[in-house]
């Protein structure tokens, strides 16, 4: 508009400034943030294991009234909030404590190894959770929920000891 306004009164256009440079790198992305140091995440995962703890215990003593109908919404219950933690887990968690092990090639593969056994273990959670989850008929949750139940309630003890006693000492400020 004030380049129509300079023609209209005699004066040259102002040449268009040079576009400034882009934040982005090639490829269009962005360039990566390092992850930053929250004192209170590993209280929060904690705090996580304590809910899904319950939650699982809640679903095994509905198990036992023999409340069927009701397995399925505390599964999708206990599911959603399994999600929200893994994900805080992997993309707050991991990703940290990966950046500040990126120099120390050994402890890093440890702690890659130990996410994939991590995950492998969530999945087996996950896979248990979406058998039973929409399952309604009582006959198949009295046979083989309770063993089913009690094979990713190690599962899940397991994962939660080892995370809270070897992985989350791992997580310190830098």
């Amino acid at each position: 508009m004030l380049d129509m306004l300079r023609r209209l009164i005699g004066q040259p256009a102002k040449p268009a400034p040079a576009p400034a440079p882009s934040p982005l790198r090639h490829g269009g992305m962005p360039p990566p943030r390092a992850p930053s140091y929250d004192s209170g995440l590993v209280p929060s995962l904690k705090n996580d294991h304590q809910e899904l703890v319950a939650l699982f215990e809640q679903i095994g003593r509905t198990y036992e009234a023999r409340r069927f109908h009701e397995i399925p919404a505390l599964l999708t219950a206990f599911k959603t909030r399994l999600e929200a933690h893994l994900l805080t887990e992997n993309v707050r968690f991991y990703n940290y404590v990966e950046s500040t092990l990126r120099d120390d090639a050994e402890n890093l593969s440890l702690i890659r190894d130990f996410r994939r056994e991590m995950n492998s273990i969530a999945r087996g959670v996950i896979d248990f959770v979406k058998k039973y989850q929409a399952n309604h008929d009582p006959d198949i949750l009295q046979h083989g929920f309770l063993a089913d139940y009690r094979a990713v309630g190690g599962l899940l003890v397991q994962r939660i000891q080892r995370e809270e006693g070897n992985l989350y000492p791992l997580y310190m400020p830098t």
